[in-house]
């Protein structure tokens, strides 16, 4: 059990024992700060991305209606910061290196799984995530903390004449100039 780690997990496979399986190899090592949300239909999931933000998805290859590939590229265009990850009963390399470069696929992993390994993938791409977005907060507190050259401008000029960026406005959206002594 891992303690420290947290986040969110969507597991989608059209197979409900897949899904089922997944979830159970993975509830107890992730620990409970993961939410593990399943679902059976890309549709369904895509449904569910639409509503809530997710950290890590885990997606089947080949379901039916919506192949993994796609529901990842279009997770990627609804939350470009989740990572993503396939699992396939099929391992194809030329599938494998083409969800990694045109996907920007995380992990792609094969059925049957071994679990450790599973687990390992995961609480890796967690709290990969989780840097990933406290970098980004980081650097969001950045920006927000500088100060623009028009600041700086109306520091320099309040400085030499108090007041002067001073403006007052009446109803009509007019300055109000004051009075001269």
């Amino acid at each position: 059990m891992n303690p420290a780690l947290q986040g969110s997990l969507l597991l989608v496979d059209d197979e409900a024992p897949i899904v089922r399986a997944l979830h159970r190899a993975l509830r107890g090592p992730l620990g409970s700060q993961v939410t593990i949300v399943t679902h059976c239909s890309a549709a369904d999931a895509l449904a569910e991305l639409r509503v809530r933000r997710f950290d890590v998805i885990v997606s089947d290859l080949r379901m039916p209606s919506m192949g993994g590939m796609e529901l990842l590229a279009t997770a990627a265009d609804m939350q470009p910061g989740c990572v993503r990850m396939i699992l396939t009963g099929t391992a194809d390399f030329a599938t494998a290196q083409e969800a990694v470069n045109q996907f920007g696929l995380y992990r792609y992993l094969t059925k049957p799984w071994d679990t450790d390994e599973l687990v390992h993938h995961v609480s890796s791409a967690l709290a990969f995530s989780l840097a990933q977005r406290a970098q980004q907060d980081q650097a969001t507190q950045w920006v927000a903390s500088q100060v623009s050259a028009e600041e700086l401008e109306r520091r320099r000029l309040e400085a030499l004449e108090p007041g002067i960026t001073q403006v007052d406005w009446d109803e009509q959206g007019c300055v109000i100039l004051p009075l001269l002594d």
